[in-house]
């Protein structure tokens, strides 16, 4: 059920489960969302913030671009303030027209350090990240392109490109993209295709792993990208209705380190 990373030997590379104490490399989590989606940021805070992986420091933000409203302006600094998870870039607000390459591009600039990977999500994405985490411990720390590779029924990653719920680069590709006049010079058109066509024209990341069928879509939403949920999971995308949530939450038995407490029964 584990897909190999394919390198250019296409020698395959297994995963590699068993636990370790120590962080061995460090992960950025962009979801990109909107400044009006005050409780799906909530929400996912309280998904996220109970998540960890022993060999991983992985930090998780949320990306806007710039505020338009009053109201969001003091309701946003307060959740900078509260929380620090707020990244906000300097673009009109999109999906298809360049907030994915501003978001790549600006952090090595806006970011106080660096990581050896970073990812783009979507906010409608439920990641695992201790079975994400995993994943990656046995792969490069460079050229690196991850994620679930487009058209559904492919296995291989060259073929394509990487699906907008989720994709990550390594932190070179990162750097590639803020420097290189390729990305920025065709930028209007759907954000993961783009970031594909980018990494071809440029040469680019020749090591990728397409993560099938631990990444997928919800059950029956979008066809041969859809199957059911499975133990192996790192993410399931287009949970968009609280039945879909709570079923996915259920399935991963989410709330299982909940300790016994005189103070609620549930």
């Amino acid at each position: 059920m584990k897909s190999p990373l394919i390198l250019p030997s296409n020698s395959p590379i297994a995963i590699d489960q068993s636990p370790h104490l120590k962080a061995q490399f460090s992960l950025l989590v962009g979801i990109l969302t909107r400044p009006d989606a005050y409780d799906r940021r909530h929400f996912l805070r309280l998904i996220y913030g109970i998540q960890s992986s022993p060999i991983a420091d992985i930090d998780v933000k949320f990306v806007l671009c710039n505020l338009t409203k009053a109201e969001q302006r003091v309701f946003i600094a307060l959740e900078i303030m509260r929380f620090d998870d707020i990244i906000i870039l300097d673009c009109i607000e999109n999906m298809n027209y360049g907030k994915t390459y501003t978001y790549f591009s600006s952090l090595p600039q806006i970011l106080p350090r660096r990581y050896d990977y970073v990812m783009k999500a979507d906010d409608d994405v439920f990641l695992r990240l201790a079975p994400l985490a995993s994943s990656l411990r046995p792969l490069p720390r460079l050229d690196l392109y991850y994620g679930f590779v487009i058209p559904c029924a492919s296995q291989n990653p060259f073929v394509e490109y990487m699906s907008g719920m989720g994709f990550l680069l390594s932190w070179d590709l990162v750097e590639w993209i803020g420097e290189s006049s390729i990305p920025e010079n065709d930028i209007y058109g759907p954000e993961d295709k783009m970031v594909g066509k980018w990494l071809k024209a440029g040469k680019k990341a020749k090591n990728r792993f397409s993560n099938k069928p631990a990444m997928y879509d919800y059950p029956g939403t979008n066809g041969r990208c859809s199957h059911e949920l499975i133990a192996e999971t790192v993410a399931v995308h287009r949970v968009k209705r609280w039945d879909q949530w709570f079923r996915v939450l259920n399935f991963f038995n989410v709330t299982k380190e909940l300790k016994n407490s005189t103070l609620y029964y549930i």
